[in-house]
């Protein structure tokens, strides 16, 4: 079973700038912003960095880059092993050097295509890794039958281990001490030493062994969440069968050009974004849309890259580089998100700056003055506050947040739904109003002429051709409707030639046929010039009445014709609604149309309020008032898709915009891009922003309660280092495996 895809017409979303009726967001600037714009005047350098996988290194470089003079915005990526710096210096030498002193190993990147990153753990770290983990168990053992930890076999099987498994802790222990960060490596470095310092060699082996197999795991984890969002993008194939003088013949995307002919035949991916020449084929388009059943493509319909020829063959005319696909731009969208801070994001981040000297404060307490309070020996009272230094680090609660945003967003992605950061994905959860569109979003955006009615001496053949003259130059749903509707009417008829052409956003289009003017519009621009008689408001009102839309040609004695089309909603929408009502969420239909086929179409799909006759102004004025009324409440949102939509959608908390495949606005200014015609998916990200919420506050309640029982253990002289270990890194894992699981919701 295929369905058949919409016509793409042009689409603008959202203003470049907010509205006087949004006034009262909240501003958010620098790294934190879910404005992914480069700062004014910036340039932009990137950084394929190997070396930084974990919000550890990532604090590492805002402390010493932030600082830089000339540096204006640091936008990590760290499930790819990127960073992105935003400057105003001459040349990037200065960041280059500081980011060698770091150890980090920068990487320029010229391009902006993704890069597969090395996998977590190569055969040298699994060499270094086996034999520290057998020698560190052999000093335990050793020791264990000796009853002696400072034997020299054990001393020597200890050693052997910290600097096979362990060097490279301490080695980024000593570059965080350089630059005053009390981060993991420095905290776990010095538990090492300390313990080293009380004898306690083979405890101290163990601990590091352990401390690397942890890091190794929790890398592997995220080594998944990185191949899972790269699946997202590596759809394309890496040949495409291009058209050239000696015939047909593969060539790598990157090299075929805007204009060639490529041929996509059954069971093969779509290279390059195109449009079908000849041919006729259905596509599996759930990699881009998140469409579930294959969509029919015939001639003039758009081909996306990295959907799927279920069944045909066509030809088409290649439409956009590889470089600026809708499936680059998805993955440019994906990549850019992750940049974006979520509010949760930032709050542990801030707390976690608190957090760790706090602790530490705790430690060197717990060494200094427990000998005098609790009466244990200096030797004992050491060796707690160096568990307290491990449970120190804050990596469990500062990974709670990243990794699970990130598998929302991913887990949006791929079914259809493009979120633009995590602070629109964490606040979705907050919307109870959503207003909707009418024309492209609830309805098809295609409606049919079914009446043609004159009002004089003039023919209906006449009047449609005139009307259907004028609309011939409009891109306006209903304009193109009347033409389809003319053409079928009147095969082989050629349009009139229309001067001073001109659009009346709102009320219709007008101009010059033969040297008279008419005027094509609707019951609104009617009454507003004046010329709606009492006959044909009865006419007017009864198609309204009855869910059509009615547009009246008129010469400047007056109507002398009068159209009806209907534009029925789409089967998707009473089900749309329903879900949103099930989630509590109130919608409100807002359209240009008149208010009885508002109030008609709200009807049929259950929508309690509409409002009809809105000019783009109005509905930005609607949006306005929904937002007070709602107040503190929650948010306001718009999903919609016209011209007539911006000013609405830029003035909403949130703005989803519908259709948006194949759009360069949508998915660059949108919001949240629903990437197909179908308005369920607003309740679908709705209920992924309330499943996002709740498992990230599950990982920093579990992060934080773990950290609680074993400081509690700590203090009470109960905890060793290696429980302080486990602590950590398996509180990390643990809130890491649990943000994973957004991959797999299937809510939406």
């Amino acid at each position: 079973m295929t369905k058949r895809t919409k016509p793409m017409g042009t689409l603008s979303l959202r203003a470049p700038s907010r509205k006087p009726c949004c006034a009262a967001d909240t501003p958010v600037t620098g790294a934190d912003s879910p404005s992914l714009s480069p700062p004014d005047g910036a340039r932009r350098a990137r950084y394929r960095i190997d070396a930084m996988d974990c919000p550890t290194e990532e604090g590492l470089i805002r402390k010493r880059l932030e600082s830089m003079p000339g540096v204006a915005r640091l936008d990590f990526d760290l499930l790819a092993r990127e960073l992105t710096v935003y400057h105003r210096l001459g040349d990037t030498r200065g960041i280059e050097a500081a980011l060698n002193d770091l150890d980090m190993a920068p990487r320029p990147l010229t391009t902006d295509a993704p890069e597969d990153a090395p996998p977590a753990l190569d055969a040298r770290q699994k060499i270094a890794l086996a034999l520290g983990g057998l020698a560190a168990i052999g000093a335990e053992g050793l020791a264990w039958i000796g009853g002696r930890e400072d034997a020299a076999p054990v001393v020597a099987l200890a050693a052997l281990s910290i600097l096979s498994a362990g060097l490279p802790t301490l080695k980024k222990g000593w570059i965080a001490l350089k630059n005053r960060a009390l981060n993991i490596y420095f905290l776990m470095s010095l538990a090492v030493t300390g313990a080293i310092v009380l004898g306690n060699w083979p405890e101290a082996a163990m601990v590091i062994f352990l401390f690397a197999l942890a890091e190794t795991a929790e890398a592997l984890s995220l080594e998944r969440a990185r191949h899972a969002i790269g699946a997202l993008t590596a759809l394309a194939p890496e040949t495409a069968e291009v058209e050239t003088a000696g015939g047909w013949r593969p060539m790598a995307p990157g090299e075929v050009a805007v204009g060639s002919r490529i041929r996509v035949r059954a069971g093969r991916r779509v290279p390059l974004d195109a449009r079908v020449e000849t041919g006729h084929a259905a596509l599996d388009q759930a990699p881009i849309t998140g469409e579930s059943l294959p969509v029919d493509k015939r001639p003039g319909d758009p081909l996306y890259a990295g959907s799927i020829v279920a069944d045909g063959v066509v030809v088409a005319i290649v439409t956009a580089p590889a470089g600026q696909s809708t499936l680059a731009r998805i993955a440019a969208a994906v990549q850019q998100a992750q940049a974006t801070r979520a509010p949760t994001q930032r709050f542990v981040d801030r707390f976690a700056r608190f957090y760790t000297p706090a602790i530490v404060a705790v430690a060197v307490l717990a060494a200094t003055l427990g000998p005098l309070l609790t009466g244990g020996t200096w030797h004992e009272c050491f060796y707690q506050a160096l568990v307290i230094l491990v449970i120190a680090c804050p990596c469990a609660l500062v990974l709670s947040t990243p990794v699970t945003v990130v598998s929302g967003l991913a887990a949006a992605a791929r079914r259809g739904i493009l979120i633009k950061g995590g602070a629109h994905l964490e606040r979705g959860r907050l919307l109870k109003i959503l207003a909707l569109d009418k024309t492209g979003t609830l309805t098809p955006g295609r409606p049919t002429l079914t009446d043609v009615a004159v009002l004089g001496d003039m023919s209906g053949d006449e009047a449609l051709l005139l009307a259907a003259s004028l609309d011939e130059q409009s891109a306006h749903p209903v304009a193109r409707a009347l033409v389809d509707g003319w053409r079928e009417r009147q095969i082989g008829a050629s349009a009139r030639p229309v001067t001073a052409f001109a659009t009346r956003p709102g009320r219709g289009v007008e101009g010059m046929i033969d040297g008279a003017f008419w005027r094509l519009g609707n019951h609104r621009w009617v009454d507003e010039l004046g010329a709606c008689s009492p006959t044909l408001e009865a006419r007017l009102v009864e198609l309204e009445e009855a869910g059509k839309t009615a547009v009246v040609l008129f010469s400047a004695g007056g109507p002398v014709a009068l159209f009806g089309l209907s534009d029925l909603p789409r089967p998707e929408s009473a089900e749309a609604v329903a879900d949103l009502a099930a989630l509590g969420v109130q919608t409100i239909l807002l359209t240009g149309d008149n208010s009885a086929t508002a109030r008609a179409i709200a009807e049929r799909v259950g929508i309690g309020e509409a409002r009809g006759n809105l000019l783009p102004e109005d509905k930005q004025a609607i949006v306005a008032e929904l937002k007070a009324r709602c107040g503190a409440a929650g948010l306001v949102g718009m999903l919609g898709d016209g011209v007539n939509d911006a000013p609405a959608l830029a003035c909403a908390d949130i703005g989803l915009a519908m259709g948006a495949a194949g759009t360069a606005t949508a998915l660059e200014t949108a919001d949240v891009a629903i990437m197909d015609d179908d308005p369920r998916k607003a309740a679908r990200f709705i209920s992924l922003s309330r499943d996002t919420t709740a498992i990230l506050r599950q990982n920093i309640m579990l992060a934080l309660l773990i950290k609680a029982v074993f400081l509690a253990l700590a203090l009470a002289g109960q905890a060793t280092l290696w429980m302080a270990v486990f602590a950590d890194m398996g509180a990390s894992l643990l809130v890491v495996f649990n943000g994973l699981r957004m991959f797999q919701k299937t809510a939406i």
